[in-house]
């Protein structure tokens, strides 16, 4: 008998382990309401609307005690494993994955549970960009301002030039096998996973998105979001 070619599956995992210091929130950002819905409500009913998911795992804090009562109704997986950096809870997290089936082949598309106006068609884009690629890739946006970088008193020091520069956004699409490969080499200087797979000598694919896939991060952020939604 003919044996059927393997096809791989593609995961959404949504580290969500972190404490939101910068939102000024007093809890963990997450869990602010927006337009009404907590704003990880709203990062889970745009991956969900994604058909060619598998599905999509949450990555928790061991000590979370919210996620339950503010999202009684979601319907995927969690797993309180998140550790102290990003690329901790995202390792947790595809350790979690392998548990419950998945093999090195399959995709995990990684999304930060903080950009709450993310679009299914978006997702879609990045997956039919990455789907046929040896090394995947991520939704990025090309900078448009001018760039400047400055020093510990905020003086400007360089004006620099943006031509090539893109602003890396989520999700950021890997094989498993890959990615965790990545992680574990990098470890805590990992500031997204595709720097660390950029540090095996890579080069992820550049998928363009809209400026709307903003990180909900500063207070300000809440009432553009918010906006936003409710547009």
């Amino acid at each position: 008998m003919t044996q059927e070619p393997y096809s791989p599956r593609c995961y959404a995992l949504v580290p969500a382990a972190g404490v939101g210091e910068r939102s000024g929130a007093g809890r963990p950002k997450q869990y602010v309401d927006i337009a009404g819905r907590p704003m990880l409500a709203h990062t889970l009913a745009a991956l969900a609307a994604v058909p060619r998911l598998v599905q999509t795992l949450v990555v928790l804090s061991p000590g979370d005690d919210r996620f339950e009562a503010a999202l009684p109704d979601y319907a995927g997986w969690i797993a309180r494993v998140g550790g102290a950096s990003r690329a901790e809870s995202v390792l947790g997290g595809l350790a979690e994955l392998r548990r419950r089936g998945a093999g090195d082949d399959d995709w995990v598309l990684v999304h930060d549970a903080a950009r709450c106006l993310l679009r299914p068609a978006w997702v879609d884009a990045l997956i039919d960009a990455c789907l046929g690629d040896a090394v995947g890739g991520l939704l990025a946006q090309p900078i448009a301002d001018t760039l400047k970088a400055g020093d510990a008193d905020d003086r400007v020091t360089a004006t620099i030039d943006r031509r090539d520069k893109w602003a890396a956004q989520t999700p950021q699409m890997f094989r498993l096998g890959l990615v965790e490969r990545a992680l574990l080499l990098m470890g805590a200087a990992a500031t997204d996973e595709a720097s660390a797979v950029e540090a095996l000598g890579l080069a992820p694919r550049l998928v363009r998105a809209s400026m709307a896939n903003f990180k909900v991060t500063w207070p300000e952020d809440f009432e553009l979001a918010e906006r936003c939604l409710r547009a």
